[in-house]
């Protein structure tokens, strides 16, 4: 993907994409799980239903996929196989959310889409569609969806239009901070495989703006305005 991106033959997370593709698997539906690619409130997720008699109302898993906010499908054999398995194994609807991916589409399309979808599913006519008890919904994410799942569910706590109250947020490694990007984990991985701390940061800087000053700025931890100074204590997990 550098090379391809030095040689000007296309950008480094469409690069990053193409390798990511052949993890991806048709929705294929088992004897336990119906699987269906399709559309909620526009934006693509990809469903899982369960097969065996629910023996009342369901629970419901909504769910964003990591991934840096620029990489990822719910259609990746990894979060294929954990969504119909969590279906299957809680009886939960699961909704895997395919939401826009960074650079084509930058912050805030990521949590648009993710919460359009929630807020739509949400809805007494939606939940009663698929048989789930609304005081048994959750969100979950890995990474950049843990990311989104905990925007969600603190936006949906302050939204007048929603009443149907999330049961639980699942949060797996989520990326829930850009303020300090110098901590011990960034430091103790800076060159670790698979996430090192610069591609950390490509992600932040593709996520949030365009420009190059951004990266650099964040590559170098000094992209933090000076008013956000008194929150860098709570950052410290270390007195926690």
């Amino acid at each position: 993907s550098e090379a391809a991106e030095l040689l000007g033959l296309m950008h480094y997370m469409e690069g990053m994409r193409l390798i990511a593709t052949v993890e991806l698997v048709a929705p294929t539906s088992d004897e336990n799980v119906t699987v269906t690619d399709t559309e909620l409130s526009g934006v693509p997720v990809r469903l899982f239903l369960p097969r065996r008699a629910p023996g009342g109302l369901r629970r419901a898993v909504l769910f964003f996929h990591g991934g840096g906010w620029c990489l990822g499908d719910a259609g990746m054999h990894g979060y294929d196989l954990m969504s119909r398995r969590i279906s299957n194994e809680l009886n939960a609807v699961v909704v895997s959310v395919n939401y826009r991916l960074a650079p084509a589409h930058r912050f805030p399309a990521q949590f648009e889409d993710v919460y359009s979808v929630t807020k739509f599913f949400l809805q007494s006519k939606v939940l009663s569609q698929y048989g789930v008890d609304p005081a048994r919904v959750g969100v979950a994410g890995d990474s950049a969806g843990g990311n989104l799942a905990a925007a969600v569910a603190q936006q949906l706590s302050e939204d007048p239009e929603v009443t149907t109250k999330l049961r639980a947020q699942v949060l797996i490694y989520p990326a829930l901070q850009a303020l300090d990007l110098d901590l011990p984990s960034y430091r103790d991985n800076a060159h670790k495989p698979l996430l090192p701390r610069a591609l950390m940061v490509r992600f932040w800087g593709e996520y949030l703006g365009a420009e190059p000053a951004l990266r650099a700025a964040m590559a170098a931890n000094r992209h933090a305005p000076p008013e956000a100074a008194p929150l860098l204590p709570r950052l410290n997990w270390g007195r926690w």
